[in-house]
């Protein structure tokens, strides 16, 4: 993935040379092919042994714009354009697993279980919960190490309204970046004004209005907040059940009604009408915060999620590597109990975790943002 924003040549693990320009086109020795994202985009190596899961082809590729919100970037002079690559590129890493990791060595463990991206960090959501203070970007060096150690997509976590962060890990070369609310925010009011930026944001949110904003502000994949380094999937249930009952509540909406509902939940009219047309939010929707199993993975999966963060759920249980590789097949074969059963057994001891019934609502990092 990184080397669509790239000219270099690079020889991954099969020996395909893959050579990238920026015309968004990638070539293979025997083949040629465009991302032409309207009719259906490529899949990258790492995903063409598996079956497209959860499948919505009728997902929007153009979305409104919105204005800049004084951070220093002016939009670029194709904003509908550039989504729509950036749209396509989230779009590859449907019916996936994206797992957190620290280091080069959990990075190489992901990608051997099936994860379709690692998301690098210096600290898991359990152990920035545990240890509290200011949590900030990782270090560049790290995230460095972890690009050359995997051939699959690496995404990087930026503070709430943390722009200049932004730029210094599009700088370095990531695939993807999270504005994220496990990070402590860096601005109460804004967030990131991300249509600037040439690749592709991931935000969270728990309700309709909260995913239709971050999509105005260029969000290219959006996923539930849950609560991060819990290890208890209720949040994330409720998140996605949340926006599933908004969106069907819209669909039998009135353009008049739709006016006032987009004013009542803070978001773009156009928008919200798109979202109501299609029964869908018009980007991916990854499931993330308190999974920790593969039945955890799958019930996000029935419930109409397309695909699956793993962020503390995989390291911090008794045998990391086969509780990945059973996460990735329970998301792949979410709707298969035979399956699910079979990948579930004799995986050590999950993640300790925290009850969310009884934390304090100042401890949890989902009311972060707006």
């Amino acid at each position: 993935m990184r080397p669509f924003y790239s000219t270099r040549s690079h020889k991954y693990k099969d020996n395909y040379d893959y050579n990238y320009n920026y015309n968004y086109c990638w070539f293979r020795k025997d083949s040629f092919h465009h991302l032409h994202i309207s009719i259906g985009i490529p899949l990258p190596r790492h995903a063409l042994s598996l079956p497209m899961i959860n499948d919505t082809t009728k997902m929007s590729n153009e979305l409104p714009t919105s204005s800049t919100n004084g951070n220093g970037h002016g939009h670029g002079t194709n904003v509908s354009s550039s989504f729509t690559v950036k749209a396509g590129l989230a779009r590859m890493l449907k019916g996936g697993v994206i797992m957190d990791v620290v280091n080069a060595e959990q990075a190489r463990i992901a990608e051997e279980a099936g994860a379709v991206a690692v998301m690098a960090l210096e600290r898991v959501p359990a152990d920035i919960r545990a240890q509290g203070g200011v949590a900030r970007m990782s270090d560049p060096k790290m995230i460095k190490e972890i690009m050359e150690t995997v051939t699959i997509p690496v995404m990087a976590k930026a503070r709430i309204g943390h722009f200049v962060e932004c730029q210094i890990l599009e700088s370095i070369g990531v695939d993807y970046i999270d504005e994220s609310e496990v990070l402590t925010p860096a601005d109460p009011t804004h967030h990131v004004e991300k249509h600037p930026f040439s690749i592709p944001f991931v935000c969270g949110c728990r309700n309709l209005g909260e995913a239709l904003r971050r999509i105005s502000e260029g969000a290219a994949m959006i996923r539930t907040k849950g609560e991060a380094g819990t290890g208890d999937v209720i949040e994330a249930v409720r998140h996605m059940r949340t926006v599933t009952a908004e969106i069907r509540a819209a669909q039998s909406m009135s353009d008049a009604e739709l006016r006032i509902l987009a004013k009542d939940i803070q978001a773009p009219f156009d928008l919200l009408k798109e979202t109501a047309k299609l029964g869908r939010l018009p980007v991916v929707n990854f499931a993330a915060g308190g999974i920790a199993t593969p039945a955890d993975a799958a019930l996000m999966m029935q419930l109409g999620c397309d695909g699956v963060f793993v962020g503390s759920g995989i390291f911090k249980s008794g045998d990391a590597a086969k509780r990945a590789k059973a996460i990735v097949q329970a998301t792949t074969h979410y709707n298969d109990p035979k399956v699910l059963a079979e990948v579930s057994q004799d995986l050590g001891e999950a993640m300790v975790g925290l009850n969310c019934g009884t934390m304090d609502p100042k401890e949890k990092l989902q009311t972060r943002g707006w």
